[in-house]
């Protein structure tokens, strides 16, 4: 019997909005493309967001693969504030859950650098039992050890438990060590294939 629901935070609860935040810090399409390459699409980003490295290290490895475009990759993550933005149901899903009897939680892949620089992305947190962070397990997913260091941490059976994550690897992960998954590809697609495992909580507006 399900009791739990557990959610990835990016482009599930909150946009993960990185070309539309470079533009906005004023870089050009190819540029935006050099810096994704040199830092997000490099293995660096990982063990930046599993802590590790530091972001001094992340930084001086992001520069290593691109020489030439140094001041501009320290432009693009001196501040992260606005690289994730919350989405409009992410609130109002959470207390509809919550009201219907669930407990829920994030398990997500996360720098400390973003938890600290984009808390008004995660105000749904304020409404869940608790979860864990990339940085914080010491893992990303879909790394075995993070959905059991999870677990454990909350002493959570996992055929009791939902795992929702846009990256389907990352759903596999769990269903393989017996979670239901869902790969998140929608707000009202995830309701509806919550509906079909007999999860209630619609997830509308609150007064």
């Amino acid at each position: 019997m399900i009791q739990n629901i557990v959610f990835d935070i990016g482009n599930v609860l909150a946009d993960f909005r990185l070309k539309e935040f470079l533009a906005e810090k004023g870089f050009d399409g190819p540029m935006i493309r050099r810096i994704l390459k040199a830092s997000v699409m490099s293995p660096y980003w990982e063990q930046f967001e599993r802590a590790d490295i530091t972001e001094k290290e992340a930084m001086d490895a992001f520069v290593s693969l691109d020489p030439e475009i140094e001041k501009e990759l320290y432009h693009a993550y001196e501040n992260v504030s606005g690289m994730l933005i919350i989405r409009d149901y992410a609130v109002s899903w959470v207390k509809s859950l919550k009201e219907a009897g669930y407990r829920v939680y994030y398990l997500s892949n996360y720098s400390k650098k973003a938890y600290d620089e984009c808390r008004d992305s995660l105000a749904f947190m304020e409404d869940m039992e608790g979860g864990l962070l990339s940085f914080q397990a010491r893992a990303t997913k879909p790394a075995e050890t993070v959905y059991r260091q999870f677990l454990a941490k909350y002493g959570l059976k996992a055929e009791e438990c939902v795992f929702i994550d846009d990256t389907e690897e990352n759903v596999t992960a769990a269903e393989n060590l017996g979670f239901q998954g869902i790969v998140f590809e929608s707000y009202e697609d995830a309701k509806k294939q919550l509906a079909a495992l007999g999860v209630r909580g619609s997830g509308e507006s609150h007064e």
